[in-house]
C-alpha cells in the first residue's frame, strides 16, 4: 500500500510538536502527529510530525522559515 504521507519533522519534545503541527495548519497544511515515545523512558523516540505528500515541500519551507 502505498503512503500518502511523509514526515515532515521529527521532535522528542511535545510542546515543539504541536507548535509545528499549529504552524502547518495556519498555512492550510494538513498535518498530524505520531508518538513513538517510549512511555517509561522519554530518552527513546521521537514525536514525527505528517504531512501530505504533494505538500511535504512547502510544509518543509515553512518549518524552515519559522524554526
Amino acid at each position: 500500500m502505498e503512503s500518502n504521507f511523509n514526515i515532515v519533522y521529527q521532535t522528542t519534545n511535545p510542546i515543539d510538536a504541536e507548535m509545528i503541527i499549529q504552524l502547518l495548519e495556519d498555512h492550510q497544511i494538513v498535518a498530524f502527529s505520531m508518538n513513538k515515545l517510549d512511555s517509561s523512558y522519554l530518552a527513546f523516540g521521537r514525536i514525527e510530525i505528517y504531512c501530505p505528500a504533494d505538500q511535504y515541500v512547502y510544509a518543509k519551507h515553512i518549518i524552515k522559515k519559522h524554526t
